[in-house]
């Protein structure tokens, strides 16, 4: 496996576009997984690969470790999941405390099929945007469960693989403070500009933080991470 090359799991978030610059900064080689789960804001999908050109048109160096991006269809997720993010239904918390964006097993799944091809293409880097500080509470976003996660992919693959979460322990301010660290100026605007994070798929709107309808608890948190941010 090689020790210098990474898959990223790249929505076309926020999240996941800092990650992606994380991981540019790091690696010789990096590449982007997508997932088509039948999500309700399905709009990120065509926000990737503009995220995608825009970061290699303005950052020369990094356009030559940006390798091949993998989308692969998991619309199975929506055909075992009744959850607010592949359907219609109004976004709520449920009984067991959790809102009703989670789909269950959703990262576990992400993570198993972006093993599957960096095991394939000899990548030992796995990285993903989750956080576990301000976030949704789904338990697949925790540390314990990627540590989890990682241990037994490795044995399921009888290779060393890696989850790196560079957003881990920080929040939306930070989130947004690692992007300027990492590329300026000019990797805020493309988060801003060309990311996408809102649940309901909202391009319509466009606030000081960037595209989304300005109610869901995705706009919210990067609202709250932007006023944070530009606030110092």
């Amino acid at each position: 496996m090689k020790d210098n090359a990474a898959l990223v799991l790249f929505s076309g978030g926020q999240d996941s576009t800092a990650c992606l610059a994380w991981a540019l900064d790091r690696f010789e080689r990096v590449e982007t997984v997508g997932f088509d789960y039948g999500q309700r804001h399905r709009v990120e999908l065509e926000c990737r690969q503009t995220v995608r050109d825009a970061i290699a048109a303005t950052f020369p160096t990094w356009a030559t470790k940006l390798g091949e991006d993998h989308l692969l269809p998991l619309d199975v997720l929506k055909g075992i999941s009744d959850t607010a993010l592949t359907g219609e239904g109004e976004i709520a918390f449920q009984e067991n405390g959790l809102p009703n964006t989670f789909v269950p097993g959703r990262n576990l799944l992400f993570f198993t099929f972006a093993a599957a091809i960096a095991y394939r293409r000899g990548m030992k880097h796995l990285v993903g945007g989750m956080c576990e500080t301000d976030y949704s509470g789904y338990p697949d976003c925790r540390d314990d469960t990627l540590k989890a996660l990682q241990v037994a992919l490795t044995l399921g693959m009888d290779t060393r693989l890696v989850i790196h979460t560079p957003l881990m322990w920080i929040d939306k301010a930070e989130t947004w403070r690692l992007t300027e660290r990492l590329g300026g100026a000019p990797l805020v605007e493309i988060t801003r500009d060309l990311t996408h994070s809102c649940y309901l798929g909202d391009r319509t709107k466009v606030h000081d933080w960037g595209h989304g309808c300005g109610s869901c608890p995705a706009c919210a948190l990067r609202a709250e991470g932007w006023r944070r941010y530009r606030a110092g």
